[in-house]
């Protein structure tokens, strides 16, 4: 029986089909990740190379990467909600959120490169992906900045059949996935084709390692992150690096618009991993709350101190979860069933008030969490830890800067003219 009294939901209900995916989700998660969880995040701690292309594998076989996209890719034929769905259960399951964060881009991205990539190219890239062969994630962030994608500096220079690629990209996820993977892969990159300004930017489906052969030119190095281990995190140096012209996403100096599609959509599976862990953080402060006694043999959530915190925090999970499938559900609309009544714009402030929410929650659970345990949280015996770094990477900004969430929001309600600097 689990030790929270979860109230019925009427507003947040689901299908029969994705109940029983969900319970097929879990049931994955409680036999493959979460007894080794601990064990991916301290030794890729350790050596952030030490990825587990096991349970990688595993998880290609069981279907979770290339869920909402086209069994004529060779993906999974389900919907957003459902990769959503995934990702929430693998959070859960992997609080530190590096097994679901690896999930949730190879989901997000393949999905946004089946939107503006050609059949050709999905037909080589999404197969890989979704069998566990490959990773294909998101690349824009340079060592001067990530949430000015305007000001990116990478060059891509068509010359014939080809472009060519100089620059230098940083904080990348999964630079250390494409080098160890059997087939490689790549990222969903955003490079400069034309004249400054977000116009000049064009969008490829960049592939660094091809069929187990990595490219010329292609230099990358790993970093040592604080949290989220067993996912690696890099840069590279492109150095006349060639890829062929049919890897451009649609059009030539039109990348700005389709990367911007591509962060709706991967911010709506960035939340539900932070709804995940905020789940199970919210259990472990339950457990917790349900043995601990102090003064005469009082529980401590007896005391107004904690429990009134612990129904503040509720509430924010609560409300990350609404925002989170909303997101999820408009996603469907626009992409899958093409309801004409919806845009892509129409995602804008549902996802950001899902990536602007969900983040700063989870963070501030987990930190409350560590106060109740006490100076057993501070001790690596105690796992709560691992879900606070892990997570905080998206407190931070990765997929989008708090600050931008808040503009995105004040901007597509008051108008541009209004917020424009």
């Amino acid at each position: 029986m689990p030790p929270i009294n979860y109230p019925k939901d009427t507003i947040l209900s689901f299908s029969k089909d994705e109940e029983m995916f969900r319970g097929v989700v879990k049931e994955f998660c409680d036999r493959y990740i979460a007894p080794v969880w601990v064990k991916v995040d301290e030794e890729a701690a350790k050596d952030p190379m030490n990825i587990p292309l096991d349970l990688y594998s595993k998880m290609g076989e069981q279907g979770l990467f290339a869920i909402p996209c086209s069994s004529k890719f060779g993906g999974q034929d389900g919907t957003y909600t459902m990769a959503t769905i995934a990702t929430e259960e693998i959070a859960y399951a992997d609080p530190a959120v590096a097994i679901a964060v690896y999930t949730l881009l190879n989901n997000g991205w393949p999905f946004a490169l089946q939107v503006f990539g050609s059949e050709e190219v999905c037909q080589e890239i999404i197969p890989e992906v979704a069998k566990g062969r490959a990773f294909f994630g998101i690349s824009t962030t340079e060592p001067q900045g990530g949430s000015d994608i305007a000001g990116i500096k990478t060059t891509a220079r068509k010359e014939g059949s080809k472009y060519i690629f100089n620059g230098e990209k940083a904080y990348i996820s999964g630079v250390g996935e494409v080098q160890k993977l059997p087939w490689g892969g790549g990222w969903f990159l955003v490079a400069r084709t034309g004249g400054p300004g977000h116009r000049g930017l064009s969008a490829f489906a960049f592939l660094a390692r091809r069929n187990g052969v990595l490219g010329k030119g292609f230099h990358p190095t790993i970093y040592h992150d604080i949290g989220r281990h067993g996912l690696t995190t890099g840069g590279f140096i492109l150095e006349n690096f060639e890829l062929d012209a049919k890897y451009l996403l649609g059009e030539e100096n039109r990348g700005f618009y389709y990367v911007m599609e591509g962060f709706n959509l991967a911010r709506i599976l960035v939340s539900a991993a932070c709804v995940g862990a905020m789940k199970w953080l919210l259990e472990r402060a339950a457990e917790w709350f349900k043995q601990r006694k102090l003064f005469e043999g009082r529980y401590i959530s007896s005391f107004q101190g904690v429990s009134f915190p612990f129904a503040e925090l509720y509430a924010k999970y609560e409300a990350a979860r609404y925002f989170v499938y909303r997101a999820a559900r408009l996603a469907d609309k626009v992409y899958l069933e093409k309801d004409p009544t919806v845009n892509p714009r129409d995602l804008n402030v549902p996802v950001a008030l899902a990536k602007m929410w969900a983040p700063l929650a989870v963070a501030d659970l987990a930190e409350e969490v560590m106060k109740w345990y006490g100076a057993f949280a501070y001790t690596k015996e105690c796992p709560v830890y691992r879900a606070w770094l892990g997570t905080f990477s998206y407190a931070i900004g990765a997929e989008g800067a708090q600050n931008i969430m808040k503009y995105i929001i004040a901007r597509d309600l008051l108008g541009s003219e209004y917020v424009r600097a």
